[in-house]
């Protein structure tokens, strides 16, 4: 097998596994507060069958509580269709911006289990480029994994983009533990791969405690 080929199909099934494990643990969560409050209402059954009248403001409450995590079950699995079809086309138009908001809505949890806030700092304007939609979806989540590692104390991650006439730059900001970090670690051979395959490139900058990620508007081979 091309060791290319090899790196990518690895770091792609670890990249799914890992996402798809996350997923599995927010749904399993969803669930409990759902069995909870089910527990809840067959408490107060119980009470209504021995004649105790019935609370409707603690009604109001368990219902409210269960329609928003309906609501959140209804995000999760929205966002797990939408990774999961990443897989279907090779090479396709993809708005950027669409993308880090997936990717900050699969991976939050992550975030949330390091203490780091994750703040887009993109507007609603769509920046588009032609890529692998699965590739740069594993880049992207390879080089936020790095930046949350690098926010030192402050323990807030922004993540901004530029764009001029040949590339979209992706900017992780906030890095105030970058110049501590390993430069030598990173990138692994893993997001080399990842970055060779779709012609982009990254800038580490330790005195704006940032990093880059250029991607070009035309770069998947």
């Amino acid at each position: 097998m091309d060791t290319k080929c090899g790196i990518l199909g690895q770091t792609g099934l670890q990249f799914f596994g890992r996402i798809t494990a996350s997923i599995s643990h927010e749904i399993k969560n969803v669930l409990a507060v759902l069995n909870e409050n089910a527990g809840l209402l067959q408490d107060v059954v119980l009470m209504a069958e021995k004649g105790i009248p019935l609370n409707p403001e603690r009604l109001k409450g368990v219902a409210g509580t269960m329609g928003k995590q309906i609501q959140r079950a209804d995000g999760i699995v929205e966002n797990m269709n939408r990774f999961a079809h990443a897989v279907d086309e090779n090479t396709k138009e993809i708005d950027i911006h669409e993308t880090l908001s997936l990717l900050l809505g699969l991976t939050r949890r992550f975030a949330d289990m390091r203490g780091v806030t994750l703040s887009p700092a993109y507007g609603n304007s769509g920046k588009f480029l032609t890529s692998n939609p699965f590739f740069l979806e594993n880049l992207l989540w390879c080089f936020l994994d790095f930046a949350m590692g690098a926010t030192g104390e402050e323990r807030e991650l922004t993540i901004a983009t530029e764009e001029n006439e040949h590339a979209i730059r992706i900017c992780f900001e906030g890095l105030k533990g970058l110049a501590e970090k390993d430069a030598g670690a990173f990138p692994s051979e893993r997001e080399s791969a990842l970055m060779k395959a779709l012609d982009a490139d990254f800038t580490m900058e330790p005195v704006r405690s940032r990093i880059v990620v250029a991607l070009p508007k035309k770069g998947f081979r």
